[in-house]
């Protein structure tokens, strides 16, 4: 089974102005549309989201306007935050979801703000999930915060993420009976190479060892780059994961960003899918991914024989040198 962290409830995923789930009745007016149990219905965006910089340029957080509504506006708005927050949350378990990773990272500036957030959306989130909460935030107090609203009854919480440069968070995720996923970050940089991530990864593994967590508890983070900046990205990430799954064996999971090896890239649903098949089938058994576009019913689906999969390999095993016949076929209409 595919461990789907799922990713969505999030303060920095965008839809963009104007898209097709961004509406206006009027020029003052604007609200988030979705459907659920086939009726449509609205979020409204409050005046500061219009306002923002982020709104000049074309986008609109989403979950943070549902956590702002929740928290700040008039009654019936505040029912709508709560309202799409639960919409979210059921989507995310429909689609498979293990996990539900929650970060409110880029809400505020204040970290006493973004504590009582935390604090708030896990309350709201675990009205309705049925799944642990993940905990993501670059900041350790904000973690611990969220790790104490957290519901055991849902199952152990999951730290995102602990490594060698904030070793402080592995003793925090094991005072809260919680699960983690080790980044392969080193101590003072970001690992550049498969053989830098490998050795970060060995270290931390052993300090987690050290402090009591057992391989199924641990979910390895390789950390994963886009294809768009090294076309050797890709292969590398491949690579990694076959070696650490030899190395530490079956017990042992993965919880990479995998939607990160698109970025910047056309299509990037295609290539996120296409990635995480080629890394199930090095061993890979999860990752922090949209569960609505990435689940095991999705890679299950994959031809394998179709030139829209074969063109996207291609890419990201460094066979097709910076994609110029990706970009080829997706300018042509093939994909």
């Amino acid at each position: 089974m595919f461990i789907a962290v799922g990713e969505n409830i999030h303060c920095t995923r965008i839809y963009k102005v104007g898209g097709v789930f961004v509406k206006s009745f009027d020029e003052n007016t604007y609200v988030i549309a979705y459907e659920e149990d086939g009726q449509e219905k609205h979020l409204p965006i409050a005046k500061r989201f219009v306002e923002s910089s982020d709104w000049k340029n074309g986008k609109v957080k989403h979950a943070a306007v549902a956590m702002w509504q929740g928290l700040h506006g008039s009654e019936a708005e505040r029912k709508a935050g709560v309202d799409y927050l639960h919409y979210m949350v059921r989507n995310q378990e429909a689609h498979g979801a293990s996990y539900l990773d929650l970060n409110v990272d880029e809400f505020s500036t204040d970290i006493g703000e973004r504590k009582e957030l935390i604090r708030w959306a896990a309350g709201i989130i675990q009205q309705v999930s049925t799944v642990p909460l993940s905990i993501d935030s670059s900041n350790i107090e904000i973690i611990q915060a969220g790790l104490e609203a957290c519901d055991s009854a849902k199952g152990s919480p999951m730290v995102n993420s602990v490594s060698l440069e904030r070793k402080g968070a592995v003793q925090i995720a094991k005072s809260a009976g919680a699960v983690v996923i080790a980044a392969a970050t080193g101590e003072t940089s970001m690992p550049t190479n498969k053989e830098e991530r490998i050795a970060n990864l060995e270290t931390l593994i052993s300090l987690l060892e050290d402090s009591g967590f057992t391989s199924s508890q641990i979910h390895l983070d390789p950390l994963v780059f886009p294809v768009s900046v090294d076309p050797n990205n890709g292969l590398m990430i491949l690579e990694t994961i076959e070696e650490l799954r030899k190395a530490y064996g079956r017990e042992i999971h993965f919880a990479p960003g995998l939607s990160n090896i698109s970025y910047g890239m056309p299509n990037r649903k295609l290539i996120n899918q296409v990635f995480t098949y080629l890394c199930v089938e090095r061993g890979l058994d999860g990752g922090i991914v949209d569960p609505i576009q990435i689940n095991q019913g999705a890679l299950d689906a994959l031809d394998t024989d179709a030139e829209r999969f074969k063109l996207t390999e291609a890419f990201l095993t460094g066979q097709d040198h910076y994609g110029m016949n990706y970009i080829s076929a997706v300018r042509s209409g093939k994909l």
